[in-house]
Order: C-alpha cells, then sequence, then structure tokens
C-alpha cells in the first residue's frame, strides 16, 4: 500500500474523462478510455485468463530458449522492438496494452498490471521487482465495494532506468533519459534528463550528458 501522501499524488495524477459517452460501450471499450468499468466482464476475464497461460509458459522456460521466448512474448505483448529481453518471473493483466520499444530489458520479477496501455521507449531498463499499476479503485467506499475500477495509461520515455522495486502508478509519464531510484514510488510525471527518488519520487538531480564513461 502506498501513503497517504503518495495516494493523494496518485489520484491528482490521473485526469478521468467523464465527458465519455459510455453507454453503449463495452467493459473493455470502458477501461481502455479510462472510466470505471467491472472488471469481472467475460471478455476481459478470458483476455486475463489468456494472458496467464502465456505468461506461466513463458516464466517455465529456461533464460538459453531465446527463440521460444521471443515467439511467446510476440504473441503476448502489443508490440516488441528488436533486442528486448525480459527475465522470469514475469507478470502482466493482458499483454496486448505493453508497448515496447528496441532493446528494453526487464530484470527479474517485473509486474506490468496493463488495464490500460503501458508504452517504454528504447533502451529503458528495468532492474528485478518493478511494478508498473494502470489501475486504480474509487475512493468512495461504496463505489469500490460493487468492484469498479479504471485505468489510466503510462508512459516511460527513451534510455530510461528504473531502479529495483520502484512501483509507477497509473497515469504516469517519465521522460528521456531519466533515472528512477530504487525503491521509489511515482505518483506524479517525472521530466526528461534527471535523477528522481523517494516516496513520492520527487528530482533531485539534473543531469549534464557527457557521453563518458
Amino acid at each position: 500500500m502506498c501513503g497517504l501522501t503518495a495516494c493523494g499524488d496518485m489520484m491528482t495524477n490521473i485526469q478521468t474523462d467523464t465527458a465519455v459517452d459510455t453507454l453503449n460501450m463495452s467493459q473493455k471499450q470502458r477501461m481502455l478510455a479510462n472510466t470505471f468499468y467491472e472488471h469481472l466482464d467475460d471478455e476481459l476475464t478470458g483476455e486475463r485468463n489468456r494472458a496467464a497461460e502465456l505468461t506461466h509458459a513463458l516464466n517455465q522456460l529456461p533464460e538459453g530458449q531465446i527463440e521460444t521466448r521471443r515467439a511467446i512474448l510476440s504473441d503476448l505483448l502489443g508490440a516488441m522492438g528488436d533486442a528486448c529481453e525480459i527475465k522470469s518471473n514475469f507478470r502482466c493483466d493482458y499483454g496486448y496494452n505493453i508497448l515496447l520499444g528496441d532493446r528494453v530489458f526487464f530484470n527479474y520479477d517485473c509486474t506490468l498490471v496493463d488495464c490500460n496501455t503501458i508504452t517504454i521507449g528504447d533502451d529503458t531498463l528495468l532492474a528485478p521487482g518493478v511494478t508498473m499499476s494502470c489501475a486504480y479503485h474509487p475512493t468512495d467506499p461504496v463505489l469500490r465495494q460493487k468492484k469498479y475500477e479504471a485505468a489510466a495509461p503510462i508512459v516511460v520515455g527513451k534510455n530510461v532506468w528504473i531502479g529495483a522495486g520502484a512501483i509507477i502508478g497509473p497515469g504516469v509519464t517519465i521522460g528521456d533519459n531519466t533515472t528512477i531510484g530504487a525503491g521509489s514510488i511515482v505518483t506524479r510525471d517525472v521530466p526528461s534528463n534527471v535523477v528522481a527518488v523517494g516516496n513520492p519520487c520527487r528530482p533531485i538531480k539534473t543531469l549534464e550528458m557527457s557521453g563518458v564513461v
């Protein structure tokens, strides 16, 4: 669970489009439109079950079976660029909402709750145990008890490094070249070219990129 301040920041960062006409929309369409929907809908449940089967198959394979792992990921993910690598164990809700650029790397035990789109740019690195969650629930306890939820998209730029155990919340955008410190809880957008850490995550340093190792 996030702290009270972090949860407050997260809710202000989410902009549910209340102007969307949901009357004739399926639950899946409502989910992708960032409006409250019923996640126990038959269509969505079937899609989550399919993703669970594919991630289970992926997680049983040795890391050395590169082509077989890539074939499963190509079937699971919405988009995957060249030379991407996702280590086991990996978990997601749907898979088709995850859009990866080239050379993206996920270390062990990453979880992406992709009830909306999660877009990750080229050369971005996820350390072990990173969680990205598009999903959120009503703060109204009566609505929450009715099992409604919603989901806001997450965007991560190019050449980003996200440290071990970091949590990226719904509706967050992280700019290019940024580093997110280990254990950070990211509840608001983070600009490009900074180091950001903490709960809630805040920039602490602007990067000067020399290209010198």
